[in-house]
């Protein structure tokens, strides 16, 4: 043995601790296929520093889910992953609620099953510009939710300079911009806008949006950028409150 022992450091994201924002319910939208892709997943998001996950699986026209059947699939993720160490808290289950057409026509939109403190995470259309509902954004606080938009920085019809922008924030909006936006993943674009949100202290809270275990070798290249370890440094989110 050496005189010196290896300094160990700290995982980059548990100064964030909590992500409210993954696709690992099995089989239910775009994200993770399977179990054993849920736990290669998991245990990635472990070793980059969450200690706690919220499920979040698309509602959406491509993905109609229904409230009580997630529920009965993640009761039986639940027992699936007690039988495996090292794994975040899986902490509970909510949705990525697509704000479109479809949505304002869905039955038992009153069902709807927000993250805590009564967070209703929801997305645009990447294509369709058409549709940027304030209107149901006002809806769901007079019902006491609070919105999060997620990805603000993917819509390429918003900017920092958009008035929809300025007009969601200016009503209570809350933002989540992608971790893997930071590291380049979905473009410069997307890259150089999530962080002028940031900037602008227009951002609430980081999310993975984790999918599948591609997302996850990414989650591990943004652990080692220098940018995102400054701005972590200097700025400071909510994701430790859920």
């Amino acid at each position: 043995m050496g005189l010196f022992k290896r300094k160990q450091t700290t995982p980059l994201f548990s100064i964030l601790g909590t992500d409210m924002h993954c696709h690992l319910l099995p089989g239910v939208d775009d994200g993770s296929r399977d179990i054993s892709e849920t736990i290669a997943c998991l245990r990635t998001m472990a070793a980059a520093g969450f200690r706690k996950v919220y499920l979040t699986p698309h509602f959406q026209a491509n993905y109609p889910n229904n409230e009580d059947d997630i529920q009965q699939r993640f009761q039986k993720l639940k027992a699936e992953l007690k039988h495996y160490e090292g794994l975040p808290e899986v902490a509970g289950v909510s949705g990525e609620y697509r704000f479109d057409q479809y949505f304002c026509r869905r039955p038992g939109i009153d069902k709807v099953v927000p993250l805590p403190g009564n967070l209703l995470l929801c997305e645009f259309s990447l294509h369709n510009q058409s549709f940027i509902p304030i209107d149901t954004f006002l809806e769901f606080q007079k019902l006491n939710y609070t919105v999060l938009l997620a990805h603000p920085e993917r819509y390429p019809y918003l900017g920092p300079h958009s008035p929809e922008i300025k007009k969601m924030k200016e009503h209570g909006i809350l933002f989540q911009v992608n971790i893997l936006s930071l590291n380049g993943f979905y473009g410069q674009i997307a890259l150089e806008k999530g962080f002028e949100y940031i900037e602008n202290n227009w951002v609430e809270y980081l999310g993975t949006d984790m999918h599948n275990t591609h997302y996850a070798q990414e989650l591990i290249h943004t652990t080692e950028n220098r940018r995102v370890k400054k701005m972590l440094e200097k700025h400071t989110f909510r994701n430790s409150s859920l």
